[in-house]
């Protein structure tokens, strides 16, 4: 049995300085434009999602409605540990949820989230396929097999900007 894991950062959001907050700080033009295509690539790639855990940032959620409608009908939930939470943070979060024949997307923020997608490549020798840095809208798909985060496997890496 295999999990699939998506880990996605937010996509483009406006700059802190045209938001009342950090939170509420939601995408760009071109962060939606963005989203769409990497929620195009997920769907090319015959992906349909279970499960999605969502930070309740804004643009988080945003960059969230711009992907489900190419990716099925998943579960969402959005803890508040999710908002700037930290790559040990995001990686117990996902073994609380992994199952046997699940697909899972979380969508993030950095540091924590391309921290993560990093630790992960690393356990399957695929740092190369990851983008430094880990820029907005980058989802890296990588699959468990018994749901074990210490043996992925690296599936593929969207980057819209590539």
């Amino acid at each position: 049995m295999t999990t699939t894991l998506i880990l996605m950062r937010h996509a483009k959001a406006v700059d802190r300085l045209e938001a009342e907050d950090d939170f509420q700080r939601g995408l760009t033009p071109r962060g939606r434009s963005d989203a769409g295509e990497v929620a195009g690539a997920l769907a090319a790639l015959g992906l349909s999602v279970d499960l999605a855990l969502v930070s309740p940032a804004w643009r988080t959620r945003q960059t969230f409605d711009q992907l489900a409608p190419q990716l099925g009908a998943p579960k969402v939930d959005d803890p508040m540990v999710l908002y700037h939470a930290s790559t040990d943070m995001l990686e117990r979060a996902s073994r609380e949820v992994l199952g046997p024949s699940r697909t899972i997307l979380l969508v993030g923020h950095n540091p924590g989230i391309g921290g993560f997608a990093h630790k992960l490549a690393q356990r399957c020798k695929a740092t190369r396929q990851l983008p430094i840095g880990y820029p907005t809208a980058t989802a890296c798909v990588f699959e468990l097999t018994e749901a074990d985060l210490m043996q992925p496997s690296f599936v593929a890496c969207i980057n819209p900007k590539a």
